[in-house]
């Protein structure tokens, strides 16, 4: 038996922090833009697929995904109105398998106490009736639009425009905390915060 929590939260709102410290408690983490990466390295399943669907112009010379292409191709205005869908189609089967390998992993290791296994997904909201897992809890880590907007630009060097593009493109702060049953505000004190994940940690085991 494992406890299974599903962490997500908007961009630049302090996921990443809330993640590394569950994995600091003892959480296995399941962490799914790492998944989304590996399953289309070169000569991997999906990469393979994405060319098929795609074309030869989606990888570069060295069999790596060519990202530009495919922004401009799949995320852009100008892109097929399918085009998100069949990149989807390809990539989040390949990631949901990873991600069940890992937990059998998990499952088959001894331990004295209940395993927490925390499944990191950026983007739950928009994939929760399709993902092949049951949460017993899921936490959404969120921060107000113009702090999320400002931590982009100071530390990731985007303009105002690029950031508030990238929030537009997520799922809205009331469609995370529809799911989830923990809201995490990453404003508060560091300490304060991370007292509160030991504590809901610590029911979890």
């Amino acid at each position: 038996m494992i406890k299974r929590i599903g962490l997500t939260g908007g961009i630049a709102a302090g996921k990443s922090t809330v993640a590394a410290h569950l994995k600091e408690r003892g959480a296995y983490l399941i962490d799914y833009d790492q998944l989304a990466r590996e399953v289309v390295e070169p000569g991997s399943e999906g990469i393979h697929e994405i060319v098929r669907e795609f074309g030869p112009d989606a990888t570069q010379p060295d069999g790596s995904l060519n990202r530009k292409w495919m922004a401009a191709h799949v995320f852009s205005s100008g892109a097929a109105p399918d085009a998100r869908q069949r990149l989807d189609d390809i990539e989040h089967p390949l990631i949901y398998r990873r991600a069940k390998d890992l937990e059998r992993q998990v499952a088959t290791e001894k331990s004295s106490s209940t395993p927490v296994v925390v499944h990191d997904v950026p983007l739950l909201a928009e994939v929760i009736d399709t993902i092949p897992f049951r949460f017993d809890h899921i936490l959404t880590v969120e921060a107000p639009e113009e702090t999320r907007i400002q931590r982009m630009m100071k530390t990731r060097g985007m303009s105002r425009e690029q950031a508030e593009g990238r929030i537009r493109h997520q799922s809205s702060r009331k469609q995370r905390e529809a799911i989830a049953d923990v809201v995490i505000d990453s404003t508060q004190p560091i300490e304060q915060m991370f007292d509160r994940l030991d504590m809901l940690f610590a029911q979890w085991r």
